[in-house]
């Protein structure tokens, strides 16, 4: 589920903000890279991150900010191997003058910065900044649920708008089989000079087997049960995504099974509208936590 926060703490030495992406996605995958010294909070904020949310990309910008004197040190291996270089740079090429010394203060890390250990404040104010940024993300991403749940609703109104007719055609199969297969028994004998009579009997049985391996009775009795568990899903709090995105599979199994049984036009129509139904309710899972 998309959604944004931020949390900041200042201190009288430093300040921290923290900034929260988040982009749909089917596993968590927490994307946080920090450099230098501020790596030993990084499992501390994956922690926090993993507690607090279980599906989607999160992007983590972390800022740091002292306010205390910045003290540089020198890079004496640095300057030493620059000026061994130069020295021997002079012997072997005969070469005059010597190294400027605001040409060696312009080499890269030549001077580097000294601060102190990062302490027990720091990871505590660091812990408080994501715990910030991780209610404001969380108040975004209930509103957009919300919306959410109320579209996935009406698909499943939808749905069960469209199981009425399927389920009172149902019952009509049988009778089309009887009247479909009757007519064509009827116009192969017509075609043939053979004068034998239709066994009444025996196209009832016939009837009876296709009208059976037609029958859509137990599809639409599934998908009426999983449409009111995914209702009482949708309802619970947390970590209903993966079970959802299941739910969902189930109901286009049954939808698939009612399309392949029956040729009956008003039953067909229904449920590949159904399946339309069900296909734009698994894009919209894929967001849901």
């Amino acid at each position: 589920m998309t959604g944004f926060g931020r949390g900041s703490v200042s201190d009288g030495d430093f300040s921290i903000s923290i900034e929260l992406k988040t982009v749909n996605n089917r596993f968590l995958d927490v994307n946080l890279r920090l450099g230098g010294e501020l790596q030993a909070v990084e499992p501390t904020l994956k922690r926090l991150i993993q507690d607090r949310l279980s599906r989607g990309r999160v992007d983590v910008n972390f800022q740091y900010d002292r306010s205390d004197e910045v003290v540089y040190e020198l890079n004496r291996p640095l300057i030493e191997g620059y000026l061994h270089a130069m020295k021997d740079m002079k012997s072997e090429f005969d070469l005059a003058g010597d190294p400027d010394l605001n040409v060696i203060a312009r080499l890269p890390n030549v001077l580097v910065s000294k601060r102190d250990e990062l302490n027990e404040q720091f990871f505590a104010a660091a812990e408080s900044a994501a715990n910030i940024a991780l209610d404001d993300l969380q108040q975004m991403r209930e509103k957009e649920g919300e919306l959410l749940a109320q579209e996935l609703s009406a698909r499943l109104d939808d749905i069960e708008k469209r199981l009425g007719p399927i389920e009172s055609e149902s019952g009509n199969i049988r009778d089309e089989y009887h009247e479909r297969l009757g007519k064509r028994i009827s116009e192969m004998l017509a075609k043939s000079d053979s004068q034998i009579e239709l066994d009444q009997a025996r196209l009832a049985q016939e009837v009876a087997y296709l009208a059976d391996r037609a029958d859509i009775s137990e599809e639409i009795a599934r998908l009426k049960t999983h449409i009111e568990h995914f209702r009482q899903i949708m309802g619970e709090e947390k970590e209903v995504g993966k079970r959802l995105d299941f739910l969902t599979q189930e109901l286009n199994r049954e939808a698939n099974t009612i399309t392949s049984k029956t040729s009956n036009m008003v039953v067909k129509e229904n449920a590949l509208q159904i399946k339309s139904d069900i296909e734009k309710i698994r894009e919209q899972v894929q967001n849901v936590e």
